[in-house]
């Protein structure tokens, strides 16, 4: 009952955006977050708005790669962009975005902050002046859990592990960009619980990160040296940028991204180490890079490899321990690969190749879920990836092969039926056998494996201020899984409803249901029953900009887990939070506060938070308590208006707590903390020039 008041009469405290994201992106990372079980470190393209917001693209000029790094266009969408400029010429108004077909107000109402409508367009950058001129920025953040967890306590007991460093958690960035033609960047990372200028990490941070990227060398489009990405086709073989799965903007399901992308997040495992390279001549394009890094992964012991064998990648960053830090860096990964494309009018087509060669063979637990995983030294993927545009439907896909010649195949379509309706369709069917290193494709498993399925999507916008979004995704596993002894099957619906009726208010109401086969043992029975586990999940969020200072934000939540079953559960989550900017100050503010009240780790619930910015904050909650957090922003110095390289610092504070109720400990293992108590600091600072 108090939340239903809080959503209904919302607190008016300290509140306006400090670093307010789009609500579809907010479900997409929340999607992600879940579906992984942590929360994404790649701020890569949150770094790339933030340029775009200072920065603005000019879309007169932009090509397929800028306006995918924008993640808000669907293919769809890019397509009928530029076949309307190569039809009628430039844009002279951003009125003109109104009557390219398929795009809506809402998708022009999100772009708008991030570009600009030029004419004089220089086709040629010099490079005496990329060195010079270019936005430098320095970010430095400190974060620290102020509760001590059981894993910084010294055990008496010879060889147990626990945590050898400090809990300050440090974070160090520098980058340099030039109109995205040239960038460059160092960072450095240290978790809590690492070492610092000691032990295994003397050198100071436990990772460090460098990347060099140009673009628009000539017929080279880009070059890269050091730190960088690389994203193939449908991203069956290879996907290392942000990507979402299934969520309400039920058009961005095709994966749409630049073949090479310099890196420099916080993230320890998932991209490569060397050079990259892409030209092109007329409508050919070609990316080939070269990369070699070491790794963490578990090895274990065997009698007939002498320097023992890989059961796991680990992908955490995690260096805590003696056993963490007996794994760092223990595992040599070689990695090549090539990208030729040929881009036509309104279709292209493309060859893509990859290979990994390891310096230990994989060798997995002997589980029968394991038959069909990789095993080896090495491994090497192709793919064909293509897409066409006819009129109003977009047609793509990617088919896919593994050296033994396992199979895995994916192909969708983008259609714009009418003004007021979009359809997106995909299948994919992947072989249980099928494998891969880095792939992140458009399934229900994390990894392109073991699965067929059949999604279908719907976008209706019958009245102005309504927007209908479903989907219904079918799927099946032919293999066993972990958890699943038996081949499975599951289903996932979703419907939400948007009403937008100004631009100070938007509501959406949410209903989404999935159910998936899971392990069930009872007392009775050795063996695992295969029971279809639902889970339903209803949401109503409201945000209302009372005015230029103040905007509010509302949530609630219901879950039910396994209604009927043994372990049936529910949960609750509901938060009020507030947006304010004074009118006449350098500060901003935010507060959020939250009440969650489930059955157990079954009906866990994730919330994204406003975090400082380029910080990620996507906790999930389960049994009963409260939480808050505040944010504070300074723009201790602003730029002024004679010089354009003028420095501007800006200072963020943050503090969350989390309260449980009727609790003496949190967490577990290591984790463990006496008290019902989780307190996070943090203080960022920001200084550009």
């Amino acid at each position: 009952m108090i939340m239903i008041f809080i959503f209904l009469f919302p607190v008016v405290a300290t509140a306006q955006e400090t670093e307010k994201i789009d609500e579809t992106i907010e479900q997409q990372l929340e999607n992600m977050a879940e579906a992984n079980n942590a929360e994404p470190e790649d701020d890569a393209n949150l770094q790339q708005l933030a340029y775009y917001k200072k920065h603005p693209l000019n879309i007169n000029e932009a090509g397929v790669d800028e306006l995918s790094a924008l993640n808000i266009l669907s293919g769809l969408q890019i397509e009928a962009f530029l076949s309307y400029r190569k039809l009628l010429g430039n844009l002279i108004s951003q009125y003109e975005l109104q009557a390219i077909p398929s795009w809506d107000i809402a998708t022009i109402k999100k772009l708008l902050p991030f570009i600009e409508i030029r004419n004089d367009i220089n086709l040629a950058e010099q490079l005496r002046d990329r060195g010079r001129g270019g936005d430098e920025t320095l970010l430095m953040r400190y974060g620290r859990v102020l509760e001590k967890s059981k894993g910084y306590d010294k055990p008496a007991t010879p060889g147990a592990n626990y945590y050898l460093g400090s809990r300050d958690k440090l974070f160090l960035r520098y980058s340099y960009n030039y109109k995205n033609l040239l960038q460059w960047g160092l960072l450095a990372d240290k978790d809590a619980g690492e070492q610092f200028f000691k032990g295994t990490q003397r050198l100071g941070f436990d990772f460090y990160s460098f990347h060099l990227f140009a673009k628009k060398l000539g017929f080279v489009s880009a070059l890269a040296l050091g730190d960088f990405t690389i994203s193939f086709g449908q991203g069956l073989i290879q996907w290392q940028t942000l990507a979402f799965k299934k969520n309400a903007d039920v058009l961005a399901i095709k994966r749409q991204s630049p073949t090479l992308r310099p890196y420099n997040s916080a993230g320890e495992y998932n991209f490569h180490r060397g050079a990259g390279i892409t030209v092109q001549k007329g409508k050919w394009e070609a990316t080939l890079f070269a990369s070699f890094r070491k790794i963490s992964a578990n090895i274990n012991s065997d009698s007939v490899v002498d320097d023992g064998v890989v059961s796991s990648f680990l992908t955490s960053g995690y260096h805590r321990t003696a056993a963490e830090n007996a794994d760092r860096n223990s595992l040599g990964q070689l990695a090549g690969g090539l990208n030729i494309k040929y881009l036509g009018s309104n279709w292209h087509a493309g060859i893509n190749a990859i290979h990994y060669g390891f310096s230990k063979p994989i060798q997995k637990s002997g589980e029968p879920y394991n038959l069909f995983a990789l095993q080896g030294a090495s491994l090497t993927n192709t793919s064909i990836d293509y897409s066409y545009t006819w009129r109003n439907i977009h047609f793509f896909g990617e088919a896919a092969a593994d050296n033994e010649f396992n199979t895995a195949f994916l192909n969708g379509v983008l259609v714009s039926v009418d003004a007021k309706a979009d359809f997106s369709m995909i299948h994919r069917k992947i072989s249980r056998g099928y494998r891969s290193v880095n792939a992140n494709a458009f399934t229900e498993n994390t990894f392109p494996v073991n699965e067929n399925g059949f999604y279908a999507g719907l976008s209706l916008r019958p009245l102005a201020v309504l927007q209908l979004d479903a989907y219904a995704d079918m799927f099946q596993f032919p293999w066993l899984k972990y958890r699943v002894d038996a081949p499975s099957n599951g289903k996932d619906f979703l419907l939400q409803l948007n009403y937008t009726p100004g631009k100070q208010v938007e509501i959406y109401a949410r209903y989404k249901s999935e159910a998936k086969m899971i392990n069930h043992t009872t007392g009775s029975l050795n063996t695992a029953t295969i029971d279809l586990v639902p889970k339903k999940d209803l949401r109503l969020q409201s945000s209302i900009i009372l005015n230029k200072q103040l905007t509010l934000k509302n949530r609630m939540e219901l879950l039910w887990y396994n209604t009927g079953g043994v372990d049936a559960g529910q949960g609750f989550l509901g938060y009020t939070e507030a947006y304010y900017t004074p009118r006449f100050l350098k500060w901003t503010a935010n507060l959020r506060l939250q009440y969650f009240e489930t059955d157990g780790y079954n009906e866990r619930m994730y919330a994204y938070e406003s975090d400082l910015p380029f910080s990620f904050s996507i906790p999930f909650y389960y049994d009963k308590g409260f939480r808050y957090y505040f944010n504070l922003k300074w723009d201790a110095v602003k730029p002024g208006k004679k010089k354009n390289r003028d420095a501007s610092l800006d200072i963020g504070l943050r503090w969350a707590q989390t309260i449980y109720q009727g609790k003496n400990t949190i967490g577990s293992g290591p984790d463990e903390i006496k008290g019902n108590r989780h307190s996070e600091f943090k203080l960022q600072v920001i200084l550009k020039r």
